[in-house]
């Protein structure tokens, strides 16, 4: 069960996406000629004016096929002809839709939270050597870590995991002001628990706090701004090196992901919220992901309508489409090419264990 519900949850946040791109052209007057709720053969159909809704076969993602979109079109309506500024908005819109689906899915799993740990230091531990006068001290609210916001608690040791050097520069809120910690030493204190398992402890604890309904809004935007913040961490790792093909998933991955995450989960209830909060995660992640100004991706379309419109406006010419279309094509020969080598490591390490 927790399989399906995986796929499907994977599935919808893929069709939200086209149904982003679905409302705008039509709030736009641009011509939109099928939109389809999944893939494949169809199961069924019906033209509504202009538009052909389908329903398909094969419970992945959807589209929707817009006059003019992938080359030119004498269509007054077509998304060619359509003004600048409305190309913009109905390419953006597709990420905007997973990005408020991202978002309303942490206010969901948020809304029966009573309390929750916040970044203010509320003791230390005897161990504990970051404080004292020119260190931390009780009631310091964490703001940023190397330059990096601390949007919830669980900011701060993901931080120092991903740079273990001993000195940080930290910014708190101190008595109402701003303080500025310049390398600060962190060292850490080996302790083993009752069950044998060894952690590294800074030896410092943070202050549980009650949340009224504004606070549950606050706490599931700073959630989602942090999941933004992952993806930017993750591109750069890819990008550095610091990460590899082996550290990418795929839709196969994914959705092995959130079904081990669902059967390791004590009870259905927090197997649902694991899920939704993974879903949450996957719905930001691929607002983020299409927004790249990659070919092929919404910002790379994005970059080409807004090169093509400042040149068009300087030379008063205008660029033949099938160039942004070769371009385009070009980039989903690679993003496909690329997925597939990801989808057979997901499957190999599926069947692998």
């Amino acid at each position: 069960m927790s399989v399906l519900f995986a796929i499907l949850l994977f599935s919808m946040l893929i069709f939200v996406h086209e149904l982003g791109h679905f409302a705008a052209a039509k709030l736009s007057g641009v011509q939109v000629n099928e939109f389809s709720m999944f893939m494949g053969p169809a199961l069924w159909s019906k033209k509504i004016g202009e538009t052909l809704y389908s329903i398909r076969l094969i419970p992945i993602g959807g589209y929707c096929a817009m006059e003019g979109e992938d080359g030119d079109s004498d269509n007054p309506h077509s998304f060619g002809h359509a003004a600048w500024w409305k190309r913009l908005i109905i390419l953006a819109a597709g990420a905007a839709m997973n990005f408020l689906v991202g978002v309303l899915i942490m206010v969901a799993i948020y809304l029966p939270a009573k309390q929750v740990v916040v970044p203010v230091i509320s003791s230390f531990e005897s161990f504990a050597t970051i404080n004292g006068a020119d260190g931390l001290q009780v009631g310091d609210k964490i703001l940023e870590l190397d330059g990096e916001k601390i949007y919830v608690q669980s900011d701060f040791s993901m931080l120092l995991n991903l740079n273990p050097s001993q000195t940080h520069d930290l910014v708190v809120l101190r008595d109402g002001r701003k303080v500025t910690l310049k390398d600060l030493r962190m060292e850490t204190h080996t302790v083993t628990d009752d069950s044998g398992v060894t952690r590294k402890l800074y030896g410092m604890n943070f202050t549980v706090e009650p949340l009224n309904f504004a606070g549950k809004i606050q706490y599931a935007w700073n959630q989602s701004l942090d999941t933004v913040r992952l993806v930017r961490l993750s591109l750069q790792m890819l990008v550095s090196g610091k990460a590899g093909l082996g550290d990418m998933t795929g839709p196969v991955g994914i959705v092995q992901q959130m079904t081990v995450v669902a059967d390791e989960s004590a009870s259905r209830r927090e197997a649902l919220m694991n899920m939704l909060y993974f879903g949450g995660f996957i719905a930001i992640n691929l607002a983020v992901m299409n927004l790249l100004p990659l070919p092929a991706l919404d910002g790379g379309r994005i970059v080409c309508v807004v090169i093509t419109t400042a040149v068009e406006a300087v030379t008063r010419k205008k660029i033949n489409p099938k160039y942004e279309g070769y371009l385009h094509g070009a980039g989903m020969i690679l993003l496909m090419a690329l997925m597939a080598v990801i989808m057979f490591k997901d499957i190999f390490m599926l069947f692998r264990g």
